[in-house]
């Protein structure tokens, strides 16, 4: 079991219902799923792309990406429904745990000017979304191999009901959100 999750089950459990007053440890929120999320545009032209863009994806999360697909036709972004213009993968449990510590750890930290995340990039049911603006950051990203710098968005779902829970929950995993 990982470092995370032992953290989780003991310290902020306890400090989380010290803070909000729980009655029940079944109340206190927990992360649910991780979804990391990269549009490739450019996959419309040239298939190779989003191939290498895949690739990136699943040395990143260490978990199998998937192909997302065009909802609808839009004629002047020259797309067309069913065309695959990104992937996503939706990390849980133990990898999700991994992902974040990595994420938390050693990729933010590498982020040139870094001054903290967006603490205001919550949903209002307890979500929060982080956008990454170049994959490079991750270890696992061989610089002199990639072809294309490419941005990526990474959703924390949490079974917080409010923001708040949420906020509390992230930064007992230690996220850096910057001062307001």
């Amino acid at each position: 079991m990982s470092r995370l999750k032992d953290l989780y089950n003991d310290q902020i459990v306890e400090n989380l219902t010290k803070k909000f007053g729980y009655k029940n440890v079944m109340q206190v929120p927990k992360l649910d799923k991780i979804v990391v999320n990269m549009g490739v545009g450019e996959a419309k032209e040239n298939a190779k792309i989003l191939e290498s863009a895949v690739k990136d994806m699943e040395a990143i999360t260490g978990q199998k990406a998937v192909l997302t697909k065009a909802k609808n036709s839009i004629a002047n972004f020259k797309i067309r429904e069913g065309m695959a213009i990104g992937c996503k993968v939706t990390l849980r449990g133990e990898k999700m745990y991994e992902f974040l510590d990595r994420l938390v750890n050693l990729a933010l930290p590498r982020v040139r000017d870094f001054r903290g995340v967006n603490p205001d990039s919550f949903d209002g049911r307890g979500n929060y979304a982080l956008g990454i603006k170049e994959q490079i950051i991750f270890p696992e990203i061989e610089y002199d191999k990639v072809d294309k710098v490419r941005g990526m968005d990474i959703i924390f779902v949490t079974t917080a009901n409010t923001d708040e829970e949420a906020r509390e929950l992230l930064k007992e995993f230690n996220m850096p959100f910057a001062r307001s």
